[in-house]
């Protein structure tokens, strides 16, 4: 079984073929989105269709310049299970612009620990300890940390609050990336492309590439191929 849990679908150009070969291959796919605004466009996109579904998202890197859709996200958050991509980024941001960013997360974080039973896949691109204070250690939902590049210290807390990492191919093609992958345990791996943003051979990855990633994260770990952990990992991120 194949998971994407971090796929850009609105943002693929002629995406309905991608969506009914990803359906008929039965690759759960979360299509995330980067704006309340956005949610319904992709809402529409996944309808029909077992093997997608849309997430809504608040993106870091937008936060500041969009910060007036916090009640839009309040709004329309019964509608899905999944959130994202939301989180922090503080790569090159001005105090303003972080401060912003944050507000705008500890608000998403308490609006959806108050409901409960979300799955949340969160950015924390330089500001991962701030992510993990943020969440804490008793949010009422599942996190998974998208692209994570932080500190192995960070990492470890975040494991002991029960956090999964999502991890894409160029994840895989690093050094700081295999590092980081030798230390999570696979019962809290998952996978994911961050399509259209990672790509292999000038081909734009998309879920029905995901199994190129598990073949390398089994080659940094030496996991038979066969070990079929991702199917037991999703289900456990589920079963909230």
């Amino acid at each position: 079984m194949l998971i994407d849990t971090h796929f850009h679908l609105d943002l693929i150009k002629n995406p309905e073929g991608l969506i009914k070969e990803i359906n008929k291959q039965k690759i759960y796919t979360i299509a995330v989105t980067n704006l309340p605004q956005l949610f319904h466009n992709t809402v529409k996109l996944c309808e029909g269709y077992t093997y997608l579904r849309p997430a809504l998202g608040y993106h870091p890197e937008l936060a500041h310049k969009y910060n007036d859709q916090i009640s839009l996200f309040k709004e329309i958050v019964h509608q899905t299970r999944y959130i994202g991509e939301v989180g922090l980024d503080n790569q090159k941001k001005s105090n303003v612009d972080f401060a912003d960013q944050k507000k705008i997360f500890e608000s998403i974080i308490d609006t959806c620990g108050s409901i409960g039973g979300k799955v949340l896949t969160i950015h924390s691109r330089k500001a991962e300890q701030q992510v993990i204070d943020i969440i804490g250690n008793c949010f009422p939902g599942k996190v998974i940390l998208h692209w994570y590049s932080g500190s192995l210290k960070e990492l470890e807390r975040a494991l002991s609050y029960g956090f999964y990492f999502s991890i894409n191919y160029k994840m895989t093609k690093s050094a700081n990336g295999k590092k980081i992958i030798e230390q999570i345990p696979t019962e809290r791996i998952l996978l994911e492309t961050d399509g259209p943003f990672t790509m292999n051979n000038n081909e734009t990855f998309t879920p029905i590439m995901t199994k190129l990633i598990k073949i390398e994260i089994d080659k940094i770990k030496a996991i038979p191929s066969s070990q079929d952990y991702l199917k037991l990992n999703f289900k456990k991120l589920l079963s909230i």
